[in-house]
């Protein structure tokens, strides 16, 4: 199977601008590229799906250039959008591109000769222009008919809030990108999602017509679960970022092992590394022995890994064998607010802790326990546990030793009942 194959077997191809792709990707190394504008301080998991797309043609010795949107994030593609972006000031902008950067850095590798991936900035080149010199030199070269018949314009020339004439010009923009890369740096192919489609293809004619330059395109399918919803998002419509800060490790661990029986095979084909025939076998795990979930567990640890190292898994894998009664201890703040996002807590004076607090009297001033009674004959049952060690002392004083991360610790009634207990 030839890279291409390869690639149209993994479900990567949604589109291509022309039957000569699959030659000259099989038989000459090319420059390629893909763009990310700087809207957030980091990039999702569903951006992960373009960049470890960008890291297979990197591995198969064709050049990645990542470019960041300095003078495009300014604008705001209107391209699957329903409502206008609100502007970024340029100090926000700036901070999104040097917070975005890290997380390029991991996935590419930007010191492997020939292929080695190039990050640039398309500020550089549109922050040149006039507003005059750009209607003069590029505006000229588009023709409004076609411009409305994009179809991330025409959905929102329909809709309620319709479109600026700020986003309507995008197209401009990122098609210039095209045109620019195509001659300063010879990248000839354009990659994106499938709301990309025009866009794309509005750079390949601004390099014809500028230029005389043959370039291409390609589109990678969106990322959707079984229902068809937008792959990236928790139950609660919270994002899945790739910074930990924002998303930890066991977050994104968890959202992954979560996926659907339909959809994680198309996930492993998208997200992972593993050959197709392993992936063949983990499919065929689904079928026979679907309540082991091998293949979302091969997901979860693949991605986590990519994402966050081998450190960054191993912490995910151990915050999860914690609600297999493992125990709590010698973790962060922050992994506790993650692991225990939905459970009940308290919050206490760090001075009690300090002066010790009798354990009847701290279990009664939880949500578990209505009084030191009731508390008293759990524990007698042996249903009490402190940071998951089972507790039979009633007369037990809690101090800072008791403390699972630098400042919480946490309690279980049963087997399933939490609740973080705070110092602040």
């Amino acid at each position: 199977m030839n890279f291409y194959q390869e690639l149209v077997a993994r479900g990567l191809i949604e589109a291509t601008s022309s039957e000569e792709l699959p030659e000259l990707l099989n038989t000459k190394k090319i420059s390629f590229y893909i763009g990310y504008d700087p809207t957030a301080k980091s990039l999702q998991i569903g951006n992960l799906f373009a960049l470890i797309t960008m890291k297979r043609f990197q591995l198969a010795g064709h050049k990645p250039y990542v470019v960041i949107g300095g003078a495009t994030g300014m604008i705001g593609d209107p391209s699957g959008k329903n409502s206008e972006r609100v502007l970024l000031t340029d100090d926000v902008i700036q901070f999104n591109i040097e917070s975005q950067k890290k997380q390029f850095q991991t996935i590419l590798d930007f010191n492997e000769g020939p292929s080695s991936a190039v990050m640039v900035n398309n500020f550089d080149w549109m922050g040149k222009f006039s507003f005059i010199e750009f209607l003069r030199d590029v505006g000229k070269r588009f023709r409004v008919t076609e411009m409305l018949a994009k179809e991330s314009v025409k959905n929102r020339i329909t809709s309620e809030v319709g479109i600026s004439f700020t986003e309507f010009t995008y197209q401009m923009l990122q098609a210039y990108d095209f045109k620019f890369l195509a001659k300063e740096h010879n990248v000839i192919l354009q990659m994106g999602g499938g709301d990309q489609w025009g866009n794309i293809t509005a750079g390949i004619d601004l390099a014809r017509k500028m230029d005389g330059r043959q370039v291409y395109g390609i589109v990678i399918p969106l990322v959707t679960d079984a229902h068809g919803n937008k792959f990236g998002k928790s139950e609660g419509g919270t994002a899945i970022y790739l910074d930990p800060e924002m998303t930890s490790p066991y977050q994104m661990y968890q959202y992954l092992i979560n996926s659907d029986d339909i959809s994680v095979a198309k996930y492993l084909k998208y997200f992972t590394f593993l050959s197709l025939d392993q992936i063949s076998q983990l499919e065929e795990k689904i079928k026979t022995e679907p309540h082991l979930r091998e293949a979302q567990k091969e997901l979860a640890s693949e991605v986590v890994k990519l994402v966050h190292g081998v450190e960054g898994l191993e912490s995910a894998m151990s915050a999860t064998q914690i609600f297999f009664g493992a125990t709590i201890s010698n973790l962060r703040d922050r992994e506790i607010n993650a692991i225990f996002s939905d459970v009940p807590s308290i919050e206490l004076k760090k001075d009690a802790l300090y002066a010790g607090i009798n354990l009847l009297e701290l279990l009664a001033q939880t949500p578990l326990f209505a009084s030191k009674s009731e508390a008293k004959r759990s524990i007698e049952q042996k249903g009490v546990y402190l940071n998951n060690i089972s507790v039979t002392d009633m007369a037990l004083i809690i101090d800072q030793n008791n403390l699972a991360s630098e400042t919480c610790l946490v309690l279980r009634k049963g087997k399933k009942n939490y609740c973080v207990v705070k110092f602040s």
